[in-house]
């Protein structure tokens, strides 16, 4: 959980990155030897960090199932909004934001992005 966090604080910061977190999980990942699963961890330039064996077991494959879920459920409720506003809905009238939303998500689940049409 700590690299799950550290990865959504940090992964995208470059060099600006939060190094209060990166040390946090150094902590955590030091302890991996001391509780006996010492393949998570691995030192690289004097620093304690996860392995590779670590990141190479299915931790980024659980991230990108979660930022996919994130980006269609955020941008079925971009949708949903846009439509009510172009028909001059309350934005408030939350049954019907959630039927649309419902509505966008059934359509990403069966076809992903395929039936997006961007117009110009």
């Amino acid at each position: 959980m700590i690299y799950i966090g550290n990865w959504v604080l940090n992964s995208t910061r470059g060099d600006d990155r939060f190094e209060d977190y990166d040390e946090v999980e150094s902590l955590i990942f030091a302890s991996c030897a001391k509780q006996g699963m010492g393949s998570l961890a691995e030192v690289v330039q004097g620093e304690i960090v996860p392995s590779r064996a670590f990141m190479d077991g299915g931790i980024h494959e659980a991230i990108m199932d979660y930022e996919d879920s994130v980006f269609f459920e955020i941008l079925a409720e971009e949708l949903a909004r846009r439509d009510m506003s172009r028909e001059a809905l309350p934005q408030d009238d939350y049954e019907e934001l959630m039927d649309r939303i419902n509505d966008y998500i059934t359509e990403f689940e069966e076809h992903g992005t395929d039936n997006l049409c961007i117009e110009v």
